[in-house]
C-alpha cells in the first residue's frame, strides 16, 4: 500500500490521505474546490468543478495515473439543480473517456462547497 501526497493539490485537512494505491489501483479522497494553497475557490458550480478536476489531475499524476485511466467516479453535489452544469464541465475534462459514475445530492459538503468528487483509477 502506498500513500499518495502532492503539494499540487490541497493538503488533507483531517486524518486521511489525498489518495492510496493498492495492487495497481488508485483510490482518491474526495476533492473539493480548494486551491493547492488551501484557498477556497468561490464561484458557480463550473468554477468549483474545474478546480476539483485540477486537484484530481494533480493527485492522479502523483499516483502515476491520469484522468484517462479513471474507472469510477463519485460526485457529491450540494444541490442537484447544479447537475447539468457540473455534467458539462465534467464531460470536458474526460473528453471521450466515460468512466462509471455515481452522482448524489448531499445535505452539506465541507466548507459549504457546491461539489466534491472522488475517483478510482488504474495505475500503470
Amino acid at each position: 500500500m502506498k500513500t499518495v501526497s502532492t503539494t499540487n493539490a490541497p493538503a488533507a485537512i483531517g486524518p486521511y490521505a489525498q489518495g492510496i494505491v493498492v495492487n495497481g489501483i488508485f483510490y482518491s479522497s474526495g476533492q473539493i474546490p480548494l486551491s493547492a494553497s488551501g484557498e477556497l475557490v468561490e464561484g458557480d458550480i463550473v468554477a468549483q468543478t474545474n478546480q476539483v478536476f485540477e486537484n484530481l489531475k494533480a493527485v492522479l499524476e502523483e499516483a502515476g495515473s491520469s484522468l484517462d485511466k479513471v474507472v469510477k467516479t463519485t460526485v457529491f453535489l450540494g444541490d442537484m439543480n447544479d447537475f447539468g452544469a457540473m455534467n458539462e464541465t465534467y464531460a470536458k475534462h474526460f473528453g471521450d473517456h466515460k468512466p462509471a459514475r455515481s452522482a448524489v445530492e448531499v445535505a452539506r459538503l465541507p466548507k459549504d462547497v457546491k461539489v466534491e468528487i472522488e475517483v478510482i483509477a488504474v495505475v500503470e
